[in-house]
């Protein structure tokens, strides 16, 4: 099959929604398929171009068997709402005459579209349309949704408007998945008729994020003192993460001497935290480590936490969940009982109320002092992320959609 792959984030970038693409990209290329990407060039999370790519021109490289076109687009150094805004619009607005051009040139049987942005819309269509192929929309984060929810805009006439705007053009495409049960709810609530819909979840690599039967290098790369519980955040450092909360977990436990939490990442909300964090003796902020590196990371853990702000809760579905689970850790997570997470979480982990650090501390305490029900616990994880998280059985199922094409 030929596939055109319209995303704002791709390969190199080591989290969300590049990550995924990216190995959904090389997945489909090592498969047969002919792929094609139009994308910007890597500069998440630190929200800076990766040193190597242009910043203001076009370029064109191939990773892994995939064409990738890679668009110039604006990114702030310190990201706002309406900064964030622009950014967006920008990538579709340079990233249009390469995404028609290719319809045009390469003739695809699907043009996949990711979302965000929600500026891409229009264009993705147009694309479908220009290059007489299939239209699929994947939403990977309802962040119009979520910015309103989080009061990152305001207004009620706004509100309905671009919500409608957005639904709108939603409803245009032939097919749509998103990544979890209570996103696909919220898809088909803006329009998308069930058979035209369906779930698409992201994944864990099963195969080389796996426990350990040995402590993890990074106990002694880090100077950690035998018996120390290791309460482990890695990933985007940003305002949707509610990393407050474990700062507040971690003063409350810090007297205990038995905790250190590391948080691992990068992300618009990176050097606020770092000053937040710089008094606790028990806190370690790190950069994102490399992916082969990465298994040996996230074994570093006894306790994998995952905080979630309330007002984000089923608009976005951690994407680093399956890692965790594979790890074959306990996560702690911040969740309203009910939502996707919690649901994730229960019966592998604690549930705990979200933007709430003295439950987390309480159950970070609690695990601490149980290495029994960890590992309990954490087979129990391994076990969930081999059922329902496994990156090969969830690929072949979206190969098996790809091929048999959307309802007419």
């Amino acid at each position: 099959m030929k596939i055109l792959i319209h995303s704002i984030n791709y390969l190199p970038e080591l989290t969300g929604i590049g990550k995924f693409t990216g190995e959904m990209g090389t997945w489909l290329a090592a498969r047969g398929h002919d792929v094609r990407i139009v994308t910007t060039p890597p500069y998440y999370p630190e929200w800076r171009i990766k040193e190597g790519y242009r910043r203001f021109w076009y370029a064109r490289e191939d990773i892994a068997g995939a064409k990738v076109w890679r668009c110039p687009f604006w990114v702030p150094r310190r990201p706002t709402s309406f900064k964030r805004i622009i950014h967006l619009a920008s990538f579709s607005l340079t990233s249009l005459p390469v995404l028609l051009w290719q319809a045009l040139v390469f003739r695809p049987d699907v043009v996949f579209v990711i979302k965000p942005p929600a500026f891409s819309l229009p264009g993705g269509l147009l694309a479908a349309l220009v290059g007489g192929a299939r239209s699929w929309l994947h939403v990977q984060d309802f962040e119009v949704d979520a910015a309103f929810e989080m009061k990152l805009l305001s207004g009620g006439w706004l509100r309905r408007a671009v919500l409608a705007a957005e639904a709108f053009w939603i409803r245009r495409y032939r097919f749509a998945t998103t990544i979890s049960p209570r996103m696909l709810d919220k898809l088909r609530a803006k329009g998308v008729v069930e058979e035209c819909s369906a779930l698409f979840p992201n994944w864990a690599d099963t195969e080389n994020i796996r426990p350990l039967d040995r402590p993890s290098s990074y106990r002694a790369e880090l100077g950690l003192k035998a018996g120390t519980v290791v309460a482990l955040y890695s990933g985007n450092m940003g305002d949707k993460q509610g990393l407050a909360t474990i700062l507040d977990a971690a003063r409350r436990t810090a007297d205990l001497g038995i905790v250190h939490f590391i948080l691992a990442g990068e992300g618009a909300a990176r050097a606020r935290l770092e000053e937040e964090a710089c008094d606790l003796a028990n806190v370690t902020v790190m950069d994102l480590q490399p992916l082969d590196r990465l298994n040996e990371f996230l074994n570093l853990a006894d306790i994998h936490l995952l905080p979630q702000r309330a007002d984000a809760a089923d608009l976005v579905m951690p994407s680093k969940l399956g890692g965790m689970l594979a790890s074959g850790r306990p996560v702690i997570a911040g969740a309203s009982p009910g939502t996707q997470v919690a649901d994730a979480v229960t019966g592998a982990g604690i549930v705990v109320p979200p933007d709430d650090g003295a439950a987390m501390a309480e159950a970070i305490v609690e695990l601490a002092a149980a290495p029994g029900r960890r590992a309990a616990l954490g087979k129990a994880a391994r076990e969930r992320a081999l059922a329902q998280w496994d990156r090969e059985t969830i690929l072949a199922r979206v190969e098996g959609l790809l091929a048999a094409g959307p309802p007419s």
